[in-house]
Formats: C-alpha cells, sequence, structure tokens
C-alpha cells in the first residue's frame, strides 16, 4: 500500500537510513569511553609522593641523551604519515609460527615472540607474559586505528599459564583493553603495572588482589619470580591528557638468570644504570621500530637499540616493537635491516625470530633473513 507522495516516501528512507547508520556507528563505539581507561586519583598517596609525580603529572628522569626530538609530531610529519606510504607495510604474508606447547616452563631462558611487543619469557621455571595485544588493532575502537600486519601466532585461549602479566605503559600497542578482560578470565595471573594503570584495569575489571602497581626500582616477588620496574624514557595516556600514569622498562629475575624488556623508550642514561644495578642479562628483548626524527625522545632507532644493549650489558638481543603494526614513517624491515649491521659492527649477538617462533637463549636461530621475502 503506498501513501501516494514521492517526497514523504524518500525523506521516510532518509531518516530511516540516518537512523541506522547512527545506530551502527554507536554500536561500533559502544566499548569507547571504557577503552579509554580511567585515571589515577591524583590524591593517592602512592601516585602524590612518587619522585616522578609532579604538577599533576608523572615526568621523565632528566637526560642530556634524550633530548634529541619533539615528542610531538608538526603538521609536516603528520603529512608525511597520511601520504608517504610506500614500503611501510610487508609486501607477502609475514610467516609466522604457531608455538609448541610445552608442559613446563624453560628451566633456563626462553623467549616466544609473538609479535610487535608482546612476548613470553620463560626464565628457570617461571613465565611472563609482556604487553600482551591480541586485537586487530591498536586503537580504542575495533574499527579503526593501525591494523594488524600478520595474524597472532596462537589464540589466546591457548597460552600456557602464566605467573605474571607485565605492562610497560598504556599506549593502545601495549595495553589492550579487550585483551586484559580475556585474560581475566582465562588466567589467574596478576598484572604488574606502573603506577596509576591499575584505574585503567580496575574499570575494565580486573580484581583488586590480581593488581601490583610499582614505582621505578620498585619489586615485587611471586615465588622464585622477581620483577623489578625500571625507568624508561617515553611518555603515557590514552586520550588527550598525557602522563596521568607512569610508563617504565622490566627486569625479570629467576634465582640465577634475568631478562630484560625495554618497553618504549629514547636512549638515554638510565639503560647504563640499570646495567650497573640489575645486569649482567642472558637476553633483553629491545623496542628496535617505529622511530623517526620527530619523536627521537621517546623511541629508539636501531643504533640506539644496540647501544642500549650495550649499556646494559645484555647477552641476547631479541628485537621487539617492530613487524606487526604501521606506526611510523620507515619502511617496514629497516629496522631489522639497520639493526643487523649495527649489532655486527659492535659484535652483538642477535636472533630475530617470525611471530610465535620459540628462541632458546642458550642456543638461539640462526638468522635466516626470513623477512626479506616479505619485504
Amino acid at each position: 500500500m503506498s501513501d501516494g507522495h514521492p517526497g514523504r516516501r524518500s525523506r521516510l528512507l532518509a531518516v530511516t537510513a540516518a537512523a541506522a547508520a547512527a545506530g551502527a556507528l554507536a554500536w561500533a563505539l559502544r566499548d569507547l569511553p571504557a577503552a579509554f581507561g580511567r585515571r589515577p586519583d591524583p590524591l593517592d598517596p602512592r601516585v602524590r609522593n612518587s619522585p616522578q609525580f609532579r604538577d599533576g603529572v608523572f615526568h621523565n628522569a632528566p637526560s642530556e641523551l634524550a633530548l634529541r626530538g619533539a615528542a610531538r609530531p608538526d603538521s609536516g610529519t603528520i603529512r608525511r604519515m597520511l601520504l608517504d606510504r610506500d614500503g611501510r607495510t610487508p609486501a607477502g604474508p609475514v610467516p609466522t609460527v604457531r608455538p609448541v606447547p610445552t608442559a613446563r616452563p624453560a628451566e633456563g631462558v626462553e623467549v616466544v615472540w609473538y609479535g610487535h611487543a608482546s612476548a613470553l619469557v620463560e626464565v628457570e621455571g617461571s613465565r611472563v607474559l609482556l604487553d600482551p595485544i591480541w586485537s586487530e588493532r591498536c586503537s580504542p575502537a575495533g574499527h579503526v586505528g593501525p591494523k594488524r600486519l600478520h595474524p597472532m601466532p596462537v589464540e589466546l585461549e591457548a597460552l600456557p599459564p602464566v605467573d605474571a602479566v607485565l605492562i610497560s605503559h598504556d599506549h593502545y600497542d601495549h595495553l589492550d583493553m579487550a585483551t586484559v578482560r580475556r585474560l581475566v578470565e582465562l588466567q589467574s595471573a596478576p598484572f604488574a603495572v606502573p603506577l596509576g594503570i591499575g584505574g585503567h584495569l580496575r574499570r575494565w575489571g580486573v580484581p583488586e588482589h590480581r593488581i601490583i602497581e610499582l614505582d621505578w626500582d620498585e619489586t615485587c616477588t611471586l615465588g622464585e619470580l622477581t620483577l623489578t620496574l625500571t625507568s624508561a624514557h617515553h611518555f603515557s595516556g590514552r586520550g588527550l591528557t598525557r602522563n596521568t600514569t607512569l610508563w617504565g622498562s622490566w627486569v625479570i629475575a629467576g634465582p640465577n638468570r634475568k631478562v630484560y624488556y625495554t618497553g618504549d623508550s629514547g636512549y638515554f642514561e638510565g639503560y647504563a644504570r640499570i646495567g650497573e644495578q640489575h645486569g649482567p642479562f642472558d637476553a633483553a628483548l629491545v623496542q628496535v621500530g617505529a622511530y623517526d626524527e620527530a619523536w627521537a625522545d621517546i623511541h629508539m632507532t636501531p643504533e640506539d637499540a644496540v647501544r642500549a644493549h650495550l649499556d646494559l650489558n645484555a647477552g641476547l638481543l631479541v628485537p621487539v616493537h617492530w613487524c606487526t603494526f604501521n606506526l611510523s614513517l620507515h619502511a617496514w624491515s629497516e629496522p631489522i635491516e639497520r639493526l643487523l649491521v649495527e649489532a655486527k659492527a659492535q659484535g652483538v649477538p642477535l636472533a630475530v625470530p617470525r611471530p610465535g617462533q620459540r628462541v632458546d637463549v642458550d642456543n638461539p636461530p640462526e638468522l635466516d633473513g626470513w623477512w626479506e621475502t616479505v619485504a
């Protein structure tokens, strides 16, 4: 039956389409407020009394070495990020390896890198999960933002039981709401995080007894595993306001052996101090990608990464923070190509696993150039 008025029918269809579009947008953005997390209470005595906290925000330690970039891209940098896209993604599928499940954690030191900064570190019978992000995008919304360039090599449900989940800072490519919520259901391990990040976790349903918040140089002990939050030269923020939560790096120590994880950081004096206080390390997972001169103070170049590794007095270098998301202006494989040159020049032992490949630090895989086939 028709009402006989084409104009009225057109308006009705337009209104219906607009309502449907609005509904679809609302559904797509339904988790956006929660994804931003929750700012910590500035009156919290642990926050207020932190040596890193003043004027309502956290600060980096003073550094002469790290004062080389602005950490805030200008219009030219933003234009390059939007328009200069050649070579920034792999030309073919990134080869991944499904990790072989093991009944018990390694008695030595082994690492499974899943892509970007997500990794499983096993040290003398303990397992630690680093900066897990299993979502398709590193973004507060599931339909926009940097998209994964390769699938995760293993489902989150297939991970073995871990003793701790470590978070380096609250940026979306390191702290993912959906992954955290699933880990609450799938694992019983505590989340060890820098000061202030507990607010995000509480909003996302992490029980209080599973939240451990630390300041720089503070330590927690879980059985034979000792975890120490150490300094980094970076920043934090999941919205328009920066630095309401702390950032850091991690020392993961068993009774006799140690691994270091840089998180995100510019090159700074802190690496030498950490090496003196906590080294030597059997291995270091070092950030090597997503660098640019516009933010040289908060991300390292591959050459910086080798320099930091030497400062840390570390053994095997395992590069992280590359391969998985397009977050900068350099070519996809450039971090590894530059890292190989510098590591060889400095005599630094290096392992470059495929996502999902297990690395035995005492018997690392040979470099086989797998990235060259898809660059």
